[in-house]
């Protein structure tokens, strides 16, 4: 087995953080929290599980990651509504400032008198 050809059971997934590797149960579980939760929070659009060939949710780390996000606002006193905005508006201004940031040096690039 190199590095090259991932072999095993998952192919190589380990280290890919979008592999939808965890049931709703499992998901649920290391959350500490329920399924109807993940639920929640997928019918708010916060995240979209994959479906495995038999139509069950399936979870990757990514995902997990950002649920584990609004279950703290969450249990924050803030309304799972509420708290997947306020993640989606975290992520666009997350985006926006690299954005701009890429945009500010290319523009360095092209003329260094402008870099500030």
């Amino acid at each position: 087995m190199t590095a090259e050809t991932p072999a095993g059971p998952l192919g190589g997934h380990l280290d890919d953080e979008d592999f939808p590797a965890y049931t709703m149960g499992r998901a649920a579980e290391m959350l500490g929290t329920t399924q109807g939760f993940l639920r929640a929070i997928g019918d708010a659009r916060l995240i979209t599980p994959l479906r495995s060939a038999g139509g069950h949710r399936r979870y990757s780390r990514y995902q997990l990651r950002i649920a584990a996000r609004a279950r703290e606002l969450v249990d924050q006193g803030t309304p799972v509504e509420a708290a997947c905005r306020i993640i989606i508006l975290e992520d666009q201004l997350e985006e926006a400032q690299r954005i701009n940031a890429e945009y500010r040096r290319a523009a360095a690039e092209a003329d260094p008198r402008t870099a500030a």
